[in-house]
């Protein structure tokens, strides 16, 4: 207990001083964080005519989750929706801006006659600006809603997550006296799987928590449970390797996409404001006039080069795409070093491969440039128009153009940028999910089973038997993809064709890769038994509708969790009771069979147009026959019109084989939506119009626990399940191995027939 009346009586030293600061700095209309800052000096053990802070080891600890805090609120306003938007610019930006001022940073150390071990440290040092100073300049100058700081603070958050590999970077250097490409790979690529498998497996189970215990949830309860996950996430994050600050952005980041983001932030706002302020007035503590005299001239020399080497470098948003006015703002917040900057240099310290005097220099340098930045951010609207007079003409325009070029190029290559995206996102999550389910059946299971079961044999037999059980629903999304933008890239030029089978190639080999390493691992068999064994067993796994249907549940869970917010919002909108969710995500195009067409007398099931393009046919109208949801044994007859629903891409895609190949011809060039279809039926008679509506799977449904094959919703109703909705997130068009679970909303599209049968179980109302 004798520590606690000197951290009461610091504290009280620390607030009361820090309060009147920032009271004088307000007054004079200046940041708060040049308050604290200021605090932090006059209660240091500079200045003799005010009590000095008594218990620095106490006043670190609590900077250190002022740290903390910062980056929680900042991942709650900053959810990995918004991190993937701002994907190309931020990283083009950060390249630029990283990579340049590493060369500045080695490039001074190296002038001012320092090793090549401090200079390559100071660039790591000179490259981070600092997030917490720049979110807090911003905010308190009333910026935060502007496009730029949206941009800027997404180039921050790659830069700390740029930091955590650099700090790798450094630590191999530092050990090796070199760079060992291999060992650095292998040390970065186990970074990379902790952190998806970290994000994957967090947005999977944290949200579905909150969920099961949202009835339970006071402010309270709230409160406790989201700081828990913030500091549990914090401890995994150190635990594995990455840094604290990293572990409390991803924690905000994943609750970000909750329904709870906005009320936690409101709870945790005041946590932030005490713990933020104290870790401000700890950067204060460090300033020591003695100091600043005695490395004077390096720290001008630094800070100017960080101040101008920013400022150029920040070039790198026109890079990006970015405007003129954008990159002029984002420059001049960048204008600091960050503290992020003091990690590198107390690693470089702890691992003796720097000078002593290289960490209170950084501190200088970054507390100077922490004053400056306030005022770097009011200098934008001066800077931006000085720079508009004094650019030349021909410069602007071509800035403009360039902008311009970008934009489209990223809308001329839409089909293969949202096809990669797609391609890459699933290959690499499915790949570490599957290969870390591996290796801790290798490193944690196995070792389990031989503690109950002393017989190797047996317990390798069971340990793969568990593996390839836990694998197996990840190996059909993982081997397959196959998504709709596949077929317009196909279809768009024969050019395609080969990228796109190199393309699945490369995901079936890597599949029955991950397939063989546990039998290669417990039982180390020959290649070729190998192919033998796993080329079957990776096809018939991949081909499994029951795997399918289980996946399915997975997905659909995840990402309803990492929708919710959004889901949340837009129901809220539009009201609990709608399907305008099928305005955007369903189309219909109306085509006729012309004469000699090789479809016609063939049935729609031997045409497989859902199976092959993603497409179903929702009406045939034969002379003045209607014929609604079509069996599959229906046969085409010469001038039938012929209704085609689907995703808008798969009907597109679709109109233009069949017109490719004469087998329809498209009656209207646009296509209409679902709902607009349904509404504009006027000129039919009510028997045969098509109807829609919205079924819930109730407790004692039968239809529960099986999948939409199974169900007989088609033959029992007679309509078609166009799709279904599951904790607020809409599943177009679901695979018919699709699991339906209690509190779905399947939406289904039938005639008078379907409606009559719906009422006659009271599903719907008359």
């Amino acid at each position: 207990m004798n520590h606690l009346p000197m951290l009461i009586s610091d504290l009280a030293l620390l607030l009361v001083v820090a309060g009147i600061t920032t009271l004088l700095c307000k007054k004079l209309n200046q940041p708060s964080i040049i308050g604290y800052i200021l605090a932090g000096f006059l209660v240091g053990p500079v200045v003799n005519f005010i009590p000095t802070i008594g218990d620095m080891e106490n006043i670190n600890l609590w900077a250190e989750i002022g740290v903390i805090f910062l980056m929680f609120t900042i991942g709650l306003e900053f959810s990995l929706h918004k991190m993937a938007e701002l994907g190309f610019s931020c990283i083009v930006a950060t390249a630029v801006q990283v990579g340049g001022m590493i060369v500045v940073g080695f490039s001074v150390g190296q002038f001012l006659g320092w090793s090549t071990m401090d200079s390559i440290f100071l660039g790591g040092m000179l490259s981070v600006s600092s997030t917490i100073i720049v979110v807090k300049a911003i905010e308190d100058l009333g910026l935060r809603k502007e496009y730029f700081a949206t941009v800027t603070i997404g180039i921050l958050v790659v830069e700390d997550i740029v930091t955590i590999f650099m700090l790798v970077i450094l630590s191999t250097i530092s050990v090796s006296k070199g760079i060992s490409g291999g060992e650095l790979a292998a040390t970065l690529g186990v970074l990379m799987f902790y952190l998806v498998v970290w994000l994957i497996v967090g947005i999977y189970i944290i949200p579905s928590f909150l969920k099961k215990t949202k009835n339970l949830m006071n402010d309270e309860t709230l409160l406790v449970v989201s700081l828990g996950i913030c500091f549990g996430m914090v401890w995994i994050a150190n635990a594995i390797g990455f840094s604290s600050a990293l572990g409390a952005f991803l924690a905000g980041s994943i609750l970000a996409s909750t329904v709870h983001a906005e009320r936690i932030e409101h709870l945790v706002t005041p946590c932030k404001d005490l713990f933020g302020a104290v870790f401000f007035v700890s950067v204060g503590l460090k300033v020591v006039p003695s100091m600043l005299a005695q490395y004077a001239g390096p720290i001008i020399i630094l800070t100017i080069a960080t101040i101008v080497g920013k400022l150029i470098f920040g070039s790198g948003m026109l890079l990006g795409g970015e405007n003129l006015k954008t990159t002029v703002y984002g420059s001049l917040c960048l204008t600091q070093v960050g503290e992020f900057s003091f990690i590198i240099a107390t690693l470089g310290a702890s691992l003796h491969v720097t000078s002593d005097f290289l960490y209170p220099v950084i501190v200088a340098v970054s507390v100077i440039t922490t004053f400056t930045t306030p005022y770097m951010i009011r200098l934008a609207p001066p800077a931006e128009r000085w720079l508009e007079k004094i650019l030349p003409a021909k410069w602007l325009k071509t800035i403009n153009r360039y902008n311009e070029e970008t934009a489209k190029r990223e809308i001329g290559d839409e089909d293969w940028r949202k096809f990669l995206k797609g391609y890459v996102a699933s290959f690499a999550a499915y790949t570490i999910i599957v290969f870390g389910i591996i290796e801790i059946g290798f490193n944690a299971f196995l070792p389990f089973i031989r503690g109950i079961i002393s017989d190797y044999n047996l317990a390798a037999l069971v340990s793969c038997l568990v593996i390839y059980l836990c694998i197996s629903p990840f190996l059909p999304p993982l081997m397959v993809f196959r998504k709709r933008y596949f077929t317009a890239l196909w279809l768009k030029s024969f050019a395609n064709h080969l990228p796109l089978v190199a393309l699945m190639i490369a995901r079936t080999a890597v599949t029955i890769f991950l397939v063989m390493l546990p039998l290669k691992h417990f039982f180390n068999l020959s290649l070729w038994i190998l192919i033998l064994i796993t080329v079957p067993l990776t096809v018939l796994l991949s081909r499994s509708d029951w795997l399918i249907g289980r996946y399915l549940q997975l997905e659909a869970r995840f990402l309803s969790n990492l929708n919710e917010r959004r889901l949340n919002d837009q129901q809220s909108k539009q009201g609990k009771e709608t399907h305008d969710w099928l305005d955007k995500q369903l189309w219909v195009a109306e085509f006729i069979m012309p004469e000699g067409s090789e479809a016609v007398g063939q049935m729609l099931k031997d045409l497989n147009w859902g199976k092959l393009m993603n497409v179903n046919v929702i009406k045939i109208i034969r002379g003045r026959k209607h014929i609604n949801i079509p069996e599959g044994v229906e046969v085409l007859h010469e001038k039938d019109r012929i209704f085609v629903m689907g995703a808008q891409k798969s009907v597109e895609n679709f109109g233009v084989i069949v017109t490719r190949k004469n087998m329809l011809a498209m009656q209207n060039q646009q296509l209409v939506t679902l709902h607009q279809f349904i509404e504009e039926q006027d000129q039919y008679e009510e028997e045969h119009q098509l109807l829609c509506y919205a079924v819930k799977v109730e407790k004692d449904s039968p239809m529960s626990g099986k999948n939409i094959k199974d169900s007989q919703i088609k033959s029992q109703w007679s309509c078609f399940m166009i799709g279904l909705e599951r904790d607020m997130l809409p599943i177009v068009n679901p695979s018919t191995n699709m699991v339906l679970a209690v509190g779905d909303l399947i939406w289904v599209l039938g005639s008078q027939k379907m409606a009559n049968a719906l009422l006659k179980e009271e599903l719907i109302l008359a």
